[in-house]
């Protein structure tokens, strides 16, 4: 019996290893070794884990690693250049990856558009120089992700969840819409939750515009103090999450009740990941997933009850 049977058919619950190591910020979680990213994980209940930095990337090293953890890889974060390059570079740079996926028995990649980012600085702007796409761009653009993700799909059977995230090309709700509109159905949306509030929109907007399309879903919540700080101060992404403004379900201001029903409406088959990026000395680990685990159980548990009110 899986602790997470409490799941509909075809929903598997996991969790990122941003909570233990950020993968930007290498000082968050510098000393707290992979081991107890995946024992934490197992221990609480959690079927799988998202890629990080800390993980070994070859399939020989990395399958026998998480077997003896009773772990899945749920799927891995790519950083995709195709706001600024051509569809032969993207497709060999991300090669390496999608062949670790694959062998993995990963069904999804996780896109994020990283070309119009400043290089190496980019997250510690602050939030209000964000790089536009010119609309003029958008459809180019689209056509390339759509070219991408029919090779990801045909080469590998890998599905592209686009990751819409503060400082990158999709960010609001209308470049989410203008961007996905746009492309082919093989190009399939990663919902996040935290991101989508974070930018100004509640995800239920996403979940009604593209349901259909929703591949990969993150369970961030926010901190809507620490939120509206970052905004009314412009600060920088980096500083935003070292001053605590995303945390896990449960212990922020978002209400996940929608997100449970879409879920277990049975319109989405796949991967739930609870993610944080936050700092692990201030949110310990282990203690912060095993709230979300529990808070998101209990979101199901209720199912019935809000059913029938």
């Amino acid at each position: 019996m899986r602790a997470t049977d409490f799941l509909p058919p075809g929903l598997r619950l996991g969790v990122s290893p941003l909570s233990w190591a950020n993968d930007v910020l290498e000082d968050l979680g510098a000393d707290i070794p992979l081991e107890a990213c995946l024992r934490d994980a197992a221990e609480v209940g959690y079927d799988g884990v998202e890629l990080g930095r800390k993980f070994p990337r070859q399939p020989e090293l990395l399958a026998p690693l998480l077997r003896e953890h009773g772990l899945s890889l749920a799927s891995g974060w790519y950083s995709g250049e195709l706001a600024g390059r051509g569809l032969a570079a993207e497709i060999a740079a991300v090669a390496p990856l999608a062949r670790l996926l694959r062998a993995m028995g990963c069904q999804v990649l996780v896109y994020g558009e990283v070309a119009m980012m400043a290089p190496g600085a980019a997250f510690d702007l602050p939030m209000s120089h964000r790089r536009v796409m010119l609309p003029r761009e958008v459809p180019g653009y689209a056509e390339r992700l759509s070219a991408f993700a029919r090779h990801l799909s045909g080469e590998y059977g890998l599905r592209l969840a686009y990751h819409h995230h503060l400082m990158m090309v999709a960010e609001t709700f209308e470049e989410i819409s203008d961007i996905l509109g746009r492309c082919d159905p093989a190009v399939g949306l990663l919902l996040d939750t935290g991101h989508a509030v974070a930018s100004g929109f509640s995800y239920t907007r996403l979940i009604e515009r593209f349901g259909e399309r929703i591949a990969h879903i993150h369970l961030k919540d926010v901190r809507s103090a620490a939120m509206r700080q970052v905004r009314d101060r412009d600060t920088s992404f980096n500083e935003g999450v070292r001053q605590g403004m995303f945390t896990v379900p449960g212990d922020g201001a978002l209400d996940f009740g929608p997100l449970v029903h879409f879920a277990a409406s049975g319109a989405y088959r796949g991967w739930l990941i609870v993610e944080a990026e936050q700092d692990p000395a201030l949110a310990p680990p282990r203690a912060a997933v095993t709230r979300a685990f529990t808070h998101i159980r209990a979101g199901f548990a209720a199912l019935p009850l809000q059913a029938g009110e």
